[in-house]
């Protein structure tokens, strides 16, 4: 049986899988505790700025990871309008401002180059929003995603859009992870499950290892990894932080090479603080949720725009 997801926090998806594109929507609970930490050295974000914990603002009334490079950002604007109009946001003696964070990938290298999701495509993925949503692969922020890209992309597999959850006690832990990675995917046994791979269905670092080859046949800021993890755990904005610093090595852990100069990877961590947890062990099982989402991310990806799936290689 599968174990339900915190039902604090409601995920929605906008998905347009003919353009190869789509955009992934948090709703955490009121007085939530939010940070972020950029480790990719090419993101493109909004918002991420007021999460450092010097910052006055706790707390987040939406997340937003989208598809369609920098142009996704204008999404936020959406969830912006869908909010204020709920009454849901800062409160200031002018109105409502709604805070609403977001992080991008490249997708334009499938699907349509011209399209990205925009202000009315951010409000389906609110209006989607649901608990216990765990569908995966070829969705909304994931729909384009790829990975495997350091021998170009016509070697590289399906990325996509993975969920995991662990509940552990009165621990809930919901990691969710938009897989678009330069790096090839490994398993929990340093097996790699989806990255470049030859025509005969052999991966090129099986041949010949990343860092033996010559300067990697990708573009500059086209892939990325997106983390969010949602926990209920009581934080401070500070551990918040902290914490969204450890989440990287559940990337690191499962992708190879990671956090290059082509990746942009962001990593949230929102926590509706209900139970009191020792921080290091927090760490250690938020960690762990993301190499699953990590890995959940490919499995359950569909071969689509000319780019084959693990599901396609290796589910035969």
């Amino acid at each position: 049986m599968k174990l339900k997801m915190n039902s604090s926090f409601l995920i929605g998806h906008y998905t347009n899988a003919a353009q190869g594109t789509g955009c992934t929507v948090i709703l955490p609970p009121e007085n939530n505790i939010t940070s972020a930490s950029v480790k990719g050295a090419s993101p493109g974000t909004r918002e991420i700025a007021l999460l450092a914990p010097d910052k006055k603002i706790s707390s987040v009334h939406a997340i937003l990871l989208t598809g369609g490079s920098a142009f996704g950002l204008h999404a936020a604007q959406g969830i912006m309008e869908i909010l204020h109009s709920r009454g849901i946001g800062y409160q200031t003696d002018y109105g409502i401002v709604p805070i609403v964070p977001a992080a991008v990938i490249f997708d334009k290298n499938v699907g349509d180059a011209s399209a990205y999701p925009a202000i009315e495509e951010a409000k389906i993925a609110l209006k989607n929003a649901k608990e216990n949503n765990r569908i995966s692969g070829n969705v909304g922020a994931g729909t384009g995603a790829t990975v495997g890209k350091w021998r170009g992309l016509n070697y590289a597999m399906k990325g996509g859009l993975g969920v995991a959850h662990i509940i552990s006690g009165k621990l809930e832990i919901t990691a969710l992870s938009v897989v678009n990675a330069v790096g090839d995917i490994y398993d929990r046994n340093h097996n790699i499950i989806a990255g470049a791979i030859n025509e005969q269905d052999i991966f090129f670092a099986d041949l010949k290892p990343f860092h033996e080859t010559q300067k990697p046949k990708v573009g500059m800021a086209e892939n990325t990894v997106l983390c969010a993890v949602m926990i209920n755990a009581k934080i401070s904005k500070t551990q918040a932080a902290y914490l969204a610093e450890r989440v990287h090595f559940g990337i690191s852990r499962r992708i190879e090479p990671s956090h290059t100069s082509y990746d942009g990877d962001v990593a949230f961590v929102i926590s509706h603080p209900e139970i009191d947890y020792d921080l290091d062990l927090l760490a250690s099982s938020m960690i762990d949720t993301v190499e699953s989402s990590v890995i959940n991310a490919v499995i359950t990806a569909e071969t689509a725009y000319g780019i084959r799936s693990y599901k396609e290689i290796f589910s035969k």
